[in-house]
């Protein structure tokens, strides 16, 4: 009979691809998870994982556990809920993974609506240009600027959010005007490092047919304190314009872009309604505030 607590460790490991990161996970030494592997191993008479030089890699018969042990942790993290008395209320700790635009300017202020209203809430905010793996646990619920095609994932819209072009005052007053598209080959473009792109819909500099890009960041606050510096023109999510008051919008009329913001789960964790719930308020939340910051946007230009 297998022991719930060795599958724990297994997934661990399968998340983390070593037996060191899972052991910091679980609280563990290196050695008694590589341990408790084997002692799972020996009693499922098959082999869950083998070592190459990027770390710890499930097999197939690690592959075909998966999902047997996201069950039983699901529904131990039910059971925990119900005898703990947190069905009915939101507590626990939280991570929510998303882009750095979205977790600089929106979910800060969300979030401490959340805390305020559920004092057992422990949140973390983790802030990466990249897609989140949920399958690895590396956050219970991620924002993304796009839906996945692929993994075992339930998706929602939560919002449309829109960006436009701007400079700040300074630099506006000391460069050439900007009347149209064509004006901006007289400018430099402050955007994304084109290499680091890590989705098609943060493309933005391709709209407006600009051909280099003057100074790049993979950051978005890096990109907003350089167009705060005077640096050029770029793209700015309108949330984000009440954060920089010396930005002015460029052309609005002709250069608008709408992306959407979409909250990606876990499948199994629909047998959560604590989480269920969480997603519920965290979208709520998101969308008052996206509306909120871009109308202070529209009334400041």
């Amino acid at each position: 009979m297998t022991d719930w607590d060795d599958l724990r460790v297994f997934l661990a490991v399968a998340r983390r691809e070593s037996l060191s990161g899972a052991g910091r996970v679980l609280k563990l030494d290196a050695a008694t998870v590589g341990r408790r592997i084997a002692r799972l191993e020996a009693a499922l008479g098959a082999k869950l994982f083998f070592k190459s030089p990027q770390g710890y890699a499930v097999t197939d018969a690690g592959n075909r556990l998966m999902p047997h042990a996201e069950h039983a942790e699901q529904a131990l993290a039910g059971a925990a809920e119900d005898l703990g008395g947190t069905a009915g209320a939101l507590a626990g700790q939280l991570r929510i993974g998303a882009p750095d635009g979205c977790a600089n300017y929106l979910l800060p202020q969300v979030c401490t609506v959340l805390c305020d209203a559920h004092p057992g809430l422990e949140i973390q905010i983790v802030a990466l240009p990249r897609v989140f793996n949920l399958s690895k646990r590396e956050a219970d619920l991620a924002i993304g600027v796009s839906p996945p095609s692929a993994g075992r994932l339930t998706v929602q819209k939560l919002t449309d959010y829109h960006l436009h072009l701007a400079a700040s005052r300074h630099y506006l007053a000391r460069h050439a005007a900007i009347n149209g598209r064509a004006d901006l080959k007289a400018h430099r473009m402050i955007g994304y490092i084109p290499d680091m792109i890590f989705d098609k819909e943060l493309d933005y500099l391709s709209e407006t047919g600009a051909e280099t890009v003057g100074l790049a960041s993979n950051s978005v606050p890096v990109q907003l304190m350089a167009l705060r510096s005077g640096a050029g023109v770029g793209f700015v999510h309108d949330f984000a314009l009440p954060f920089a008051p010396e930005l002015r919008r460029v052309i609005p009329d002709q250069v608008s872009l709408t992306r959407s913001f979409w909250l990606i789960r876990h499948a199994d964790d629909r047998r959560s309604d604590r989480l269920t719930r969480l997603a519920e308020a965290l979208g709520q939340g998101l969308r008052r505030e996206t509306a909120r910051l871009e109308n202070l946007a529209h009334d400041d230009t």
